[in-house]
């Protein structure tokens, strides 16, 4: 994901007691009529249906917490049907698609939300996810420029406080990969992009991280002087998962994002042996 989530409570109406008729100090009275409670106050039609629709929205969150994103899908749709133009139902709408693979779908979803709340900027985040999926690279790019633009703009806290965002997301095979840019490069080897893949039920089980260290970048730049004196680098496509490290493939200056991309795709139709992580692991024995 990436996943908004936004949980709303709303508040119930409670019933009126009802008033008791104190015993007579005289002879038994006749049996009287049990007292009806008095009715509760009827909501307006507003009120009735902003409190469907934060019902729809929490079962909703709660459909995409639990990875079931049709389920959700459909109860922001129900929202949608009566409010077209609530911003959150059609952001939280647009991620449900998203995790559906349904690019054009979330395109439809995010470029509503972003008419109606145009200076929130999770809006844009979903929107250059959207793009991506949607395969439509321009606006993709466009919505990445404003990002980092955003990211440095001391006006935009929420964005100032974040160190990237998801890129792109998209299904290999058996596997969900979800592609991560950084705003600035992290980590001891300067991490750009990286790429996390999942299984289809969202389980970690391996990454794929674009980096371009100091010290390769040292000998790099030793033989390729006048590409370094501009600002080049060299890239690397590696994995590290603390046991295991391994190394796939070099590039000389910037590769751009859709050229890793391709790499990381064609490794994962390549692969023919599990990832450790899908391995399961022997019982203990028993003592």
């Amino acid at each position: 994901m990436p996943l908004l989530v936004m949980l709303m409570a709303f508040s119930g109406v409670s019933l009126p007691g009802w008033a008791q008729n104190p015993p007579s100090a005289g002879p038994a009275p006749a049996l009287a009529a049990t007292p009806k409670p008095a009715p509760a106050p009827s909501l307006s039609s507003a009120d009735a249906t902003a409190q469907q629709n934060n019902a729809d929205l929490e079962d909703g969150l709660k459909y995409l917490k639990a990875n079931q994103p049709e389920k959700a899908l459909a109860s922001f749709q129900k929202i949608l049907q009566a409010d077209p133009d609530n911003a959150t139902a059609n952001l939280l709408a647009a991620s449900s698609a998203l995790n559906l693979y349904m690019g054009d779908l979330a395109v439809t979803y995010a470029e509503k939300a972003r008419q109606l709340a145009p200076d929130d900027w999770r809006v844009d985040t979903t929107l250059v996810t959207a793009y991506a999926a949607a395969g439509r690279s321009k606006q993709r790019d466009a919505e990445r420029t404003k990002l980092v633009a955003l990211h440095g703009n001391a006006n935009a806290p929420d964005a100032a406080k974040a160190n990237g965002f998801l890129l792109d997301l998209f299904k290999v095979g058996k596997y969900r990969v979800e592609a991560v840019q950084y705003f600035q490069p992290i980590g001891k080897f300067h991490t750009y992009y990286r790429f996390l893949v999942r299984s289809l039920g969202g389980k970690r089980l391996w990454e794929y991280d674009l980096q371009s260290d100091d010290f390769a970048q040292k000998s790099w730049a030793e033989a390729h002087p006048q590409e370094a004196a501009a600002g080049g680098r060299q890239f690397s496509l590696e994995s590290d998962t603390g046991d295991t490290h391994m190394e796939y493939r070099l590039f000389s200056g910037d590769p751009g994002y859709d050229m890793v991309r391709s790499v990381v795709v064609a490794l994962l139709q390549e692969r023919t042996l599990p990832f450790p992580a899908e391995v399961p692991k022997p019982a203990a024995a028993v003592q």
